[in-house]
């Protein structure tokens, strides 16, 4: 499986741990867990990252919305961590036709522990954590809901790049991301999009499409 491995925070290159530093390095962001994409998709790449997910102790969920939207397909995984600290944070991606206007649109959810920062790489906002964009609308009324293994999820939104849309919430333990292109793309959250952790159940209908380029640098 080839395995593209950068920074989650932003997106540059990292160093291996050596005789020096016990951690992975960015030359921008210092000590950070390594985000780890796999260079194709497929059911094969998906068993591979749940088994090496499910192996740790310490792992995060993969969300990924089940059913898919009508002509939706997965299009790309990856996770955050490493051997020694376990992932920390994964991404899962789709594509489809966007729910208004026609035309390709892309989602990605990401699920991540605090500090990992790369749901606001990913998001257009600045700093490792959504909190200063979300405390304030925390007591308000959601923005959007949706269902996490089975649970209720609030999602706010957050004022991200002027080419997306983003969500954000929690959901077992850690934040939770729904992050869309265009941004008319969020409109997929009127809908009941439910989530499933692929960790714990790998639906055997999922459908795969061409590698996302949000996965790769595109963003």
């Amino acid at each position: 499986m080839g395995v593209s491995v950068s920074c989650p925070r932003c997106g540059g290159s990292v160093r291996p741990p050596d005789m020096m530093h016990t951690e992975w390095r960015c030359d921008v962001d210092g000590a950070v867990l390594p985000l780890h994409v796999p260079v194709h998709i497929g059911p094969e790449i998906v068993d591979a990252v749940r088994g090496r997910m499910s192996a740790t102790d310490k792992t995060a969920p993969l969300w990924c919305p089940w059913p898919l939207p009508p002509g939706w397909t997965v299009t790309g995984v990856a996770w955050v961590g490493d051997e020694r600290d376990g992932v920390r944070g994964s991404v899962v991606a789709c594509s489809g036709p966007a729910p208004l206007h026609g035309g390709p649109a892309d989602l990605l959810i990401v699920a991540e522990e605090p500090g990992v920062g790369l749901g606001t790489r990913l998001a257009g906002i600045p700093g490792p954590d959504p909190g200063p964009f979300v405390e304030s609308e925390l007591n308000g009324t959601p923005h959007a809901k949706v269902r996490a293994a089975g649970w209720p999820a609030s999602l706010w939104a957050v004022k991200s790049a002027e080419d997306r849309c983003a969500h954000v919430g929690e959901a077992k333990g850690c934040w939770l991301y729904l992050i869309a292109w265009p941004a008319g793309a969020g409109y997929l959250l009127a809908e009941d999009l439910t989530l499933v952790d692929l960790v714990d159940t790998l639906p055997g209908q999922l459908v795969y499409g061409a590698p996302s380029p949000y996965l790769h640098g595109a963003v």
